[in-house]
């Protein structure tokens, strides 16, 4: 009798944790205008947060270090803005004409194919896969980061104030821990880890997306600044972001220019993501924060189902997050090592 209360208690607890992750999921869905931009200025926040320590601990006052990171920041994504917002306007605006091209294109080498008898005479395109559509879709999440962007205040105001009490945090929590030293040391470790995380994964994106301007540039591209952010955002998914970035460049370059240097494209592509991503980057970042493939796909997923392009954007760091958290408690140490890749030196 005794066993079999603690089986249906066991049973309850659980139907409670998925109950209420379920809840979770449904509630941050429907606040998707909220959490996204919060989300955003924690991630500034981590990637700024090195700076601005830094700086005070040169004898800059905390006020002015926050100054020196915000304007910079500012700087930074003027120039972003700058360079890529008129590529964008400008894309958005030949989407039609790229599209129409394309599916010519595409026909053309589908009726070669008929022709030599690869496919059959009734095969269509639509029905497996439509390329054009990609340039669509790429152009759509362009203008929802550019509305997202809209609200540039609210997040810049979120990180100022994240930046302003991120110093005094230690102090709060000795207050409220029962254990504060055990908890700080902690805490200390899991944001080390992330912000670690973080900055080889920015300077690894960052490489890519020179090297892939460069590339596009000596091609011939159009919007090769455009691409090389692409680039830049997508490298933060590995693997699949990779793959997902090479897609519409070079579609772009097939419809401008033809399909050898669209192989140039694709070749090059895969050259430097190979180079950054598969050997430079575990290099420096190590197995410890490495996730197995089959967790990068379901996250993307999962993230990009609830916040939308943002949310896949965001999807591996938000994992990175909950892995490293994770692997932080001897309790739940288990989840961190399933979440992570297949082989552990």
């Amino acid at each position: 009798m005794e066993s079999t209360n603690q089986s249906n208690s066991k049973t309850a607890q659980v139907l409670i944790i998925l109950a209420s992750f379920v809840i979770i999921v449904a509630g941050m869905k429907a606040a998707e205008s909220i959490i996204v931009p919060f989300l955003l200025a924690v991630f500034i926040s981590i990637v700024t947060s090195p700076p601005y320590f830094w700086l005070q601990k040169k004898g800059i006052p905390k006020g002015f270090s926050l100054l020196i990171v915000i304007l910079f920041f500012l700087l930074v994504i003027s120039l972003i803005g700058v360079l890529i917002g008129t590529s964008v306007t400008d894309f958005t605006t030949k989407l039609p004409f790229y599209e129409a091209k394309l599916q010519d294109q595409t026909q053309a080498v589908i009726t070669w194919l008929t022709e030599k008898k690869f496919i059959e005479p009734d095969f269509k395109l639509s029905n497996a896969f439509n390329p054009a559509s990609i340039l669509q879709i790429v152009g759509d999440t362009f203008n929802q980061v550019g509305n997202l962007f809209a609200n540039g205040f609210l997040i810049l105001l979120t990180v100022i104030f994240m930046m302003s009490e991120i110093s005094g945090l230690p102090l709060k929590l000795k207050k409220i821990l029962s254990k504060p030293d055990e908890s700080i040391s902690r805490f200390q470790s899991v944001f080390q880890d992330i912000n670690k995380y973080i900055a080889i994964k920015t300077w690894i994106s960052l490489g890519t997306g020179v090297l892939v301007f460069i590339l596009l540039i000596i091609i011939g591209v159009d919007y090769a600044i455009l691409w090389a952010v692409l680039a830049f955002a997508l490298n933060y998914i590995p693997t699949i972001g990779s793959i997902i970035a090479l897609i519409p460049p070079t579609l772009l370059t097939i419809v401008q220019l033809g399909f050898g240097e669209a192989g140039i494209v694709l070749v090059g592509y895969v050259v430097i993501n190979t180079i950054m991503g598969n050997i430079l980057e575990p290099k420096f970042m190590g197995k410890g924060l490495g996730l197995s493939t089959l967790v990068v796909f379901l996250s993307l997923i999962f993230w990009g189902w609830i916040l939308g392009p943002i949310g896949m954007l965001l999807s591996v760091p938000l994992t990175i997050t909950i892995k490293i958290a994770l692997d932080s408690s001897d309790e739940t140490r288990w989840l961190s090592v399933m979440l992570g890749p297949d082989s552990f030196e």
